[in-house]
């Protein structure tokens, strides 16, 4: 009996031991790392950083925290963040986010309101931590210019993420969902302006597989942001109201952005989708009539004039529906 006491204590020291030295590792690694983005240039601030959950994880909670990318223009504030690993097992991380948080891009700053907003991610066992695969789940999003009560609402989002086995480039396999997604007021009205679609989005969601230039692991945050090289889109959907689109198909991506390919659009009721992108400015309104007319005629031949099924092709830096190029095609880029 006394054996096992005393085994059992130093069993326990042990264990605590590595508890603490691995704990102070964990608060030391971060903090360097905030101090190596300071000397880029970088705002890399918090109010406080500790690490607790002895004796089975190693919990990193940073108090008032600010990261802005002067390179990109990229930045991000949250009173709190939580990152959390087993302590036997710390390639699994759990990510949770406070209910309320700070984005902002070149164009615009936007309130972010959440419940439950948090990422499961498992990395390899490497010091650049390559992505292996990530989920990440919120719940009653609402997101908002800064400034303006105009948020567009998301009752529930599901994003999803894992490297494609067996590959010689960096490819990933990318799931999203989104339901009852409500546009912003402003929103609504400029797509809608005679109010007859319903407030929500009835579901949004896509299954894609992209290549990347390089994997996503610690150096798309400290370095450059991969991207994407080849995008396949197995299917994408929307539904809002009597109005439905899907798109399936794959476009190559060259290094300024430019996209080249082929994806193929079925939409149900398509006139009022094209009324849609004229008034949102997607499609030039004194183009609109003629393409109209050659959509109609298109649909006629398939047999049903509320559906269409049509390929949107990117070729040369144009975007052209079916045979009629209607603009510039977008620059595809990960800032």
């Amino acid at each position: 009996m006394r054996l096992l006491v005393t085994l059992l204590i130093a069993v326990v020291a042990l264990w605590s031991g590595y508890w603490f030295i691995g704990s102070n590792g964990v608060q030391s690694g971060f903090a360097t790392w905030f101090e190596e983005r300071r000397d880029e240039g970088w705002v890399a601030e918090y109010s406080d950083l500790t690490v607790q959950g002895y004796p089975s994880r190693f919990d990193t909670v940073f108090e008032d925290l600010a990261l802005a990318d002067p390179d990109t223009g990229l930045a991000w504030e949250a009173p709190r963040f939580q990152i959390n690993a087993l302590s036997y097992n710390p390639g699994h991380v759990i990510a949770v986010w406070p209910g309320t948080q700070l984005i902002a891009t070149p164009l615009e700053k936007y309130d972010v309101e959440s419940r439950d907003m948090r990422a499961s991610a498992v990395v390899g066992v490497s010091t650049q931590l390559p992505l292996e695969r990530s989920t990440l789940t919120a719940q009653s999003l609402a997101i908002s210019p800064q400034g303006r009560d105009e948020p567009t609402h998301i009752e529930a989002l599901s994003l999803a993420i894992e490297t494609m086995p067996a590959t010689t480039a960096p490819v990933y396999r990318l799931g999203l969902r989104a339901d009852g997604v409500a546009p912003s007021v402003p929103v609504r009205a400029r797509l809608d302006p005679r109010d007859s679609l319903p407030e929500t989005l009835e579901g949004l969601q896509a299954d894609m597989v992209v290549e990347f230039d390089k994997p996503w692991d610690r150096s798309a945050i400290e370095v450059a942001r991969p991207q994407p090289r080849r995008i396949e889109v197995k299917l994408a959907q929307a539904r809002w109201g009597r109005l439905e689109l899907q798109a399936a198909g794959e476009v190559t991506v060259d290094a300024r952005g430019v996209p080249t390919g082929e994806i193929t659009v079925k939409a149900r009721n398509w006139r009022e989708i094209l009324e849609l992108a004229v008034t949102a400015g997607a499609i030039p309104e004194g183009f609109a009539g003629t393409l109209e007319d050659g959509l109609s005629l298109l649909s006629q031949m398939a047999g049903n004039p509320k559906t269409l099924d049509i390929p949107v092709g990117f070729r040369g830096g144009r975007v052209l529906l079916g045979p009629i190029p209607i603009g510039p095609a977008p620059v595809i880029r990960l800032r």
